[in-house]
């Protein structure tokens, strides 16, 4: 029972979160070096990018090494979409089973019924399940009677405006034994704009029983938006998506803000540091040549507001090796160090 914590701690399975402070699923963000870097700064759990059950039914091994996960990233749940309660189950079978593709137990199977991307939905995945209570239901049995894992759902406000059902979604999974409800409070047919219902989180809150958590999602930037979430809705956690780009740093300042302590942004040259140890555990990971494609994102985010920044973020869009990074990054980084100098004087 979460009464038994601290403030805004709670229990997913046998796993506590001391703080409530999950990182969000994303697809070509959350990786495994973004994953470790996330917990390293304070994120009490993490997920994996989605995972198509139907590509491991068909034994894809491209789709089981997005399921690996290193042991500095645990706890780390692993989440399925699919919109077939056989196919959902057997990968949560497969995923839970001791030689996983994950390498190691996840801490709890994650059904995804929150993604809007056309490609997904368009197959009757992800938010579609919103529109049809009846399979959402059938999965999260499946899912549920297929591991003996925690199963975790993520859900939306709704389809659209006109269908904000995401209580009866609610209802549903905690009637069936779900560990922790995650609400994106925003509509499907949002995608990503706002504004984030909050009360929707706040009445699912009400909805399902106490002891089940329910996690608040949708434009948390700053720790005054990681309370102002709490204070409104009264969820359990927060789960934050697009605040993490270029910016790990905001599960301490979280941590901070909820322990009362001071908290110090890390300094232009900290966050270039920083970024270049995620680019080199990319490459370390994926390669040379995917490493620094997928690195650039990364260090067009974490360079934002730098000076002159939009000229750097043009050079590392042109950037196509490490030695090419290393060279751009090296003398900026020194630049950066020298102006710390400066003002620490």
């Amino acid at each position: 029972m979460k009464d038994h914590y601290p403030t805004g701690a709670f229990s997913i399975g046998e796993t506590v979160l001391a703080h409530g402070l999950m990182l969000a699923p994303m697809a070509g963000v959350t990786d495994a070096p973004c994953r470790a870097i996330c917990r390293a700064h304070g994120a009490d759990y993490t997920v994996t990018e989605m995972i198509s059950a139907k590509a491991l039914w068909y034994h894809d091994k491209k789709t089981a090494v997005l399921a690996r996960i290193s042991a500095e990233e645990m706890p780390c749940a692993v989440q399925i979409f699919g919109s077939e309660p056989e196919i959902m189950a057997y990968a949560a079978k497969v995923l839970s089973d001791p030689d996983t593709p994950c390498t190691r137990i996840p801490a709890a199977i994650d059904i995804n019924m929150g993604c809007p991307m056309p490609k997904i939905v368009n197959n009757g995945e992800g938010s579609a399940l919103m529109k049809n209570p009846v399979l959402a239901g059938q999965i999260i049995e499946a899912v549920r009677d297929a591991t003996a894992l925690p199963v975790t759902v993520k859900i939306r406000a709704g389809w659209d405006q006109t269908s904000k059902n995401c209580v009866e979604i609610a209802t549903i999974a905690a009637s069936l034994g779900v560990a922790c409800i995650v609400v994106h409070g925003r509509t499907r047919s949002q995608l990503y704009a706002p504004p984030v219902d909050l009360d929707c989180i706040a009445a699912v809150r009400q909805a399902v029983d106490a002891h089940i958590p329910v996690v608040g999602n949708g434009d948390i930037y700053t720790a005054a938006d990681a309370r102002h979430m709490r204070e409104v809705t009264g969820c359990d956690g927060v789960m934050i998506a697009r605040g993490v780009y270029g910016n790990p740093w905001i599960f301490d300042e979280i941590i901070a803000d909820m322990d009362g302590i001071p908290y110090t942004p890390p300094t232009a040259y900290e966050r270039l540091c920083a970024a270049m140890e995620h680019l080199e555990k990319l490459i370390a990971l994926k390669g040379d040549y995917i490493g620094v494609q997928e690195g650039r994102k990364h260090l067009a985010w974490y360079t934002k507001g730098f000076p002159g920044s939009a000229s750097l973020r043009a050079a590392i869009m042109q950037a196509e090796t490490p030695q090419e990074m290393t060279a751009l990054l090296t003398p900026y980084l020194e630049t950066l160090k020298e102006m710390d100098r400066d003002n620490a004087l």
